[in-house]
């Protein structure tokens, strides 16, 4: 006499799955894994290349963000001499380091830029040197701002300052 027997179409999918699995393992083979009928594989994968994705764009935005943020360094050597400044111009950039080197030659000199709030003194051939960032965009006027010496005052230079 014939039996009947109903069966599950799921669970008998993963009796021959089991079965496939233990004949594999007792026949000495090795077992196949094939990731791209995964689900939980290609969902990984795709959240993987996202979080690459991610991560190369930020780094791309800090490296231009970081050049864009750093400043130059811009060095000037002027020589104070005979009641002029030479050079008398300096050219930069917003937000460039500015490095001055203050040479006096016969008399004591000084350096003066208002809107920088820097005043430096030098005494006859020495020689000084100073940094500032130049962070106001605009012309500025250096000058002598010695007021014992009656020609210090028409010693006068500029520095322009270029915004980004």
């Amino acid at each position: 006499m014939a039996s009947v027997v109903t069966v599950d179409r799921a669970a008998a999918r993963a009796a021959n799955s089991a079965r496939r699995t233990f004949d594999t393992m007792s026949s000495g083979r090795s077992a196949v894994l094939r990731p791209e009928s995964c689900t939980a594989y290609n969902g990984g994968m795709r959240l993987l290349r996202f979080v690459a994705a991610l991560l190369a764009l930020v780094t791309v935005v800090t490296v231009v963000t970081a050049q864009e943020q750093a400043p130059n360094r811009r060095e000037f050597t002027i020589v104070a001499k005979d009641h002029q400044f030479t050079p008398n111009r300096m050219d930069v950039s917003q937000d460039d380091i500015v490095r001055v080197t203050l040479r006096a030659e016969g008399r004591t000199y000084s350096f003066a830029i208002d809107a920088y709030r820097i005043v430096k003194r030098v005494a006859a051939g020495e020689t000084i040197t100073f940094e500032f960032r130049a962070d106001q965009p605009g012309t500025f006027d250096f000058y002598c701002s010695l007021t014992s010496d009656p020609e210090c005052p028409g010693m006068r230079g500029t520095m322009t300052v270029k915004g980004k």
